[in-house]
């Protein structure tokens, strides 16, 4: 596991409250609650704290200019983002230009959220600081099957590792879960996770009670798509489809006019089980012939007689395999071309960012997967569609999951860090 000694320890049961320093009962009594212009500040807080988090250093003229604000304002604004410990300033490089150079305003990655990933083979547990740091991660294997006590046991365990080399100075924001399935957006509720067996489990709820942490849970693939529209192959696209492929299978998520298409009830993108082939295997989902049973990662690892990889992130196919792994992979690529060609159908997309085991496959067979996407989408939807494999690797879940954790916070920084 990376070092992740980054800071002074802190309890983690106690870590929600967010201990800040003496400074932040000064800066937010200043300010009457309810105030008319009240919500108008926060609103700017939260703009300027988000900037920082999705866009990296930035400096207060930069700021200045992508606000719309004059420059008094957000120094006052970047002020209070700095005793609230949230952003620091530092000097900006020397440059040509003739004047002061502006201060460059930086998320404090000693922010941070546990993200916790259980999949059918094990249980990742990361730590991960604002701007998409990630600061530390642990995998422990399941035992079996894994069952919910299992995953539990593994995310106190985990967080446990993590903590002890954390120290005092970070703030704790809390839990996001990625979990392979369906997720009740209203409660957290882990309504149907096929791969994993678990039905109707409260898991929001019991992960809160174990940590004493507030948690957030989605699906997998959902929050693997805000990772990559915030911080990888779909920033700055505001119509994009997100395809995973992991040990479970695959999972899918859609952004719409830049905003996350969930459904009635949080279950929007299950775009691993829809139809391919009526004659196929049969699904974990009671069908035949669903995307995720005919391109699959465990029929690509029979063939080659490889063992799971225990479920890690499987970046590249081998170039020299045998005959059998080759007319598998051009066997899964067409497959997964008509595949994308339905969805393209569907959503109009500007990219499809695929992940996991399929940007491996995406590497391996680009041209094959183009082709099969151009013979079988609807010509003008598909003419300007970019395929992009996801850049953020093995970090993907972990970022993804510390984004639901991390959303309070950037929507109200000054309710949630003073707990106003």
């Amino acid at each position: 596991m990376p070092d992740v000694g980054y800071c002074q320890r802190e309890d983690v049961s106690t870590a929600q409250h967010l201990s800040l320093k003496g400074e932040l009962s000064t800066v937010t009594a200043s300010r009457t609650a309810g105030s008319r212009n009240e919500h108008t500040h926060r609103r700017n807080l939260s703009a300027m704290l988000t900037m920082v988090h999705q866009r990296g250093s930035m400096t207060r003229a930069e700021l200045t200019r992508a606000t719309g604000l004059n420059r008094s304002t957000v120094g006052a604004l970047v002020g209070e983002l700095v005793a609230l410990d949230l952003v620091a300033e530092t000097d900006a490089p020397a440059s040509r230009s003739v004047g002061r150079p502006s201060p460059l305003v930086t998320a404090n990655p000693h922010v941070v959220a546990f993200a916790i990933n259980p999949d059918i083979d094990a249980v990742v547990v990361g730590v991960v600081g604002l701007g998409g740091v990630v600061h530390g991660r642990v995998r422990i294997a399941a035992q079996g099957d894994l069952s919910v006590t299992q995953a539990l046991d593994a995310t106190e365990a985990g967080i446990g590792q993590l903590h002890a080399s954390m120290a005092r100075e970070c703030l704790v924001m809390g839990v996001g879960v990625a979990v392979p399935g369906l997720v009740r957006s209203t409660d957290g509720t882990v309504t149907r996770a096929p791969h994993l067996e678990w039905t109707d489990v409260a898991l929001r709820d019991l992960i809160a009670t174990r940590t004493g942490l507030p948690t957030q849970v989605g699906n997998d693939a959902g929050v693997a798509m805000i990772a990559e529209s915030v911080f990888g192959a779909g920033r700055g696209v505001t119509d994009l489809v997100y395809l995973n492929g992991s040990a479970s299978g695959i999972g899918g998520a859609a952004l719409v006019g830049g905003a996350s298409l969930r459904g009635a009830d949080g279950y929007a993108g299950e775009l691993g089980h829809t139809l391919v082939n009526s004659d196929g295997i049969a699904c974990h989902c009671g069908r035949r012939g669903c995307l995720e049973t005919e391109v699959n990662l465990q029929r690509i690892l029979a063939v080659t007689g490889e063992p799971d990889h225990g479920g890690q992130y499987l970046e590249h196919f081998p170039a020299n395999g045998s005959t059998a792994l080759h007319a598998e992979l051009d066997r899964q690529a067409d497959v997964l071309g008509h595949g994308i060609a339905n969805l393209i159908s569907v959503f109009n997309p500007e990219a499809v960012v695929l992940g996991g085991f399929l940007s491996a496959l995406y590497e391996a067979r680009p041209e094959r997967i183009a082709q099969a996407v151009a013979a079988d989408a609807f010509a003008p939807l598909a003419d300007h569609v970019r395929i992009e494999r996801a850049q953020l690797g093995e970090n993907l879940l972990m970022v993804g999951a510390a984004e639901l954790a991390f959303a309070a916070l950037l929507q109200d920084p000054v309710g949630v860090a003073s707990g106003t």
